[in-house]
Order: C-alpha cells, then structure tokens, then sequence
C-alpha cells in the first residue's frame, strides 16, 4: 500500500484528523490536507499523480523517438548532439519541450549517452581526517611587509 493511499485512508474511512496523520506517518500536516484535497477532487488519479512509473511514462513513444532521431540527424552532421541543443530543436519545432534531464534519461535509456569514468563521484575523493585530535595541522600564510616609515625630517 502507497503511502499516499494509507493517508487517504485514515482520513477519509477511520476519521483520524490530518493532523494526527501527519504526525503519525511523519509527513507536514500541508502534504496530508494536499492529497486529501486531491482525492476528493480528481478520486484515485488524484492520489496517483505523484507515482514515479506515472510520471515516467507520460512521455509519448513518438516523442521518444523523435528525441532519437533528433540525436542521430544532429550527430551525423557533426553538431552538438546533447540534451540542450535536443530541446532547442523540439521547442522550435512544437513551441515546448521536455525538461533537459528527461531528454538526458531518454538518450542514456538508449544508449547514446557514454559513461566518463574520469568524472569521478565525491565518494570516491580521499578525506583529509585526522584519527587521533592535533594529529594533523595546516597553517596558511601571506608575506606582509611593514610600509619604511619615512626617513627625511619635515
């Protein structure tokens, strides 16, 4: 059971108060009023809209597939093929786009995007940690140098 449907349902069938759901499944009493809202407007859609594979699949196959061909046409001209470039042309040519990270999703679902092993995660970086306290120091400096005081009498 979803989350969002175990909201609904303390509220709308065992008559808890949005609050107390809120609390209870440790959401914002906002959240809690907002899919209540939902549900009783648009019914099971409503609670459902937030759903990764929902949102996932609202991409047309045709528009999938045009973000590919877009990808292949570019790319045998040799011009930028990337997601930014890929949004460009589908904006000029329907007056919107999707998000350039779901043009990215697309085009690496595909296999069109190579991994870059070089770009390495933050995991990775070695932590500069002392184990024992004053184990390790590091002092930055600056040369300054005194301005001469001046040297002829007045």
């Amino acid at each position: 059971m979803s989350l969002a449907r175990l909201v609904v349902t303390a509220v709308t069938l065992e008559r808890r108060t949005k609050s107390e759901v809120a609390r209870d499944c440790g959401l914002s009493r906002r959240w809690v009023h907002e899919l209540v809202r939902r549900y009783q407007a648009e019914g099971e859609s409503g609670r459902v809209r937030d759903n990764h594979e929902v949102r996932r699949s609202a991409m047309s196959e045709d528009l999938e597939q045009e973000i590919v061909e877009l990808r292949r046409h570019l790319s045998e001209q040799d011009l930028d093929a990337g997601a930014h470039t890929i949004s460009f042309h589908l904006e000029h040519r329907h007056g919107s786009a999707p998000g350039v990270s779901t043009i990215w999703r697309v085009l690496s679902r595909r296999g069109f995007v190579t991994p870059q092993p070089q770009k390495r995660p933050r995991s990775s970086f070695v932590r500069f940690e002392a184990e024992m306290p004053n184990e390790r120091w590091q002092a930055e400096t600056t040369l300054w140098t005194w301005p001469m005081a001046p040297t002829s009498r007045s």
